[in-house]
């Protein structure tokens, strides 16, 4: 059984839908991070950075920091959605996901949406970083139906929650025709609407 420490947030969401998706057992563990959990020295002990999610296998009796990590580690656990003979193409995306397109669109979340009329440099600067993230995978889905290629992989579920929030954004999802093609295709799979509903509250994923 995995036991998923985590938040509501994009990163927590990407491990909730591969589990979904991979039909592993798993209970959820909410880390208030609006009250400091993720400070605590127990929670330190398994993830360094004060960061979630984590992921305990209680089956192997290892925890495991970092969601680009996570879901290497499940799609190898697995064997789904991380193809041994696609891997290095698979790592290109994930990678991108983790250093640029999640937290260039996590600063976008801080400036335009949590923090707006804070900096006026910042709003622009993460306005235009997102509008092109928007642009640079649309290109790369007109020529892909995926993001690492023709199959869905842990590159498009860690990248699916963080467009997700696209109403956050206001750069206007449904002009990126390609983006928007893969954002729907995504969003009617069962496991992902179930995933996202990351605290069994009844979160349904935004229309475009």
């Amino acid at each position: 059984m995995i036991e998923l420490l985590t938040a509501d947030t994009p990163n927590g969401k990407k491990i909730s839908i591969m589990l979904e998706e991979i039909k592993f057992d798993y209970k959820v563990t909410k880390v208030n991070i609006y009250k400091d959990e993720q400070f605590k020295p127990e929670f330190k002990k398994i993830s360094p950075f004060s960061k979630i999610p984590v992921i305990i296998d209680h089956e192997t009796k290892k925890s495991l920091f970092e969601s680009g990590a996570i879901l290497i580690y499940l799609g190898e656990k697995s064997g789904k959605f991380y193809d041994k003979d696609q891997r290095t193409n698979i790592n290109q995306w994930l990678m991108g996901q983790m250093a640029y397109v999640g937290p260039m669109l996590g600063q976008h979340h801080q400036f335009h949406h949590y923090n707006p009329g804070k900096s006026e440099f910042g709003e622009k600067r993460y306005f235009k970083i997102s509008k092109r993230i928007y642009k640079e995978l649309d290109e790369r889905l007109l020529h892909s139906k995926f993001l690492a290629g023709k199959d869905y992989t842990i590159a498009d579920i860690a990248t699916f929650p963080w467009i997700a929030r696209h109403e956050w954004h206001d750069i206007g999802l449904k002009k990126f025709k390609n983006l928007s093609r893969w954002y729907e295709e995504i969003s009617k799979r069962k496991a992902v609407k179930k995933g996202y509903d990351l605290l069994n509250q009844g979160d349904q994923i935004p229309k475009i």
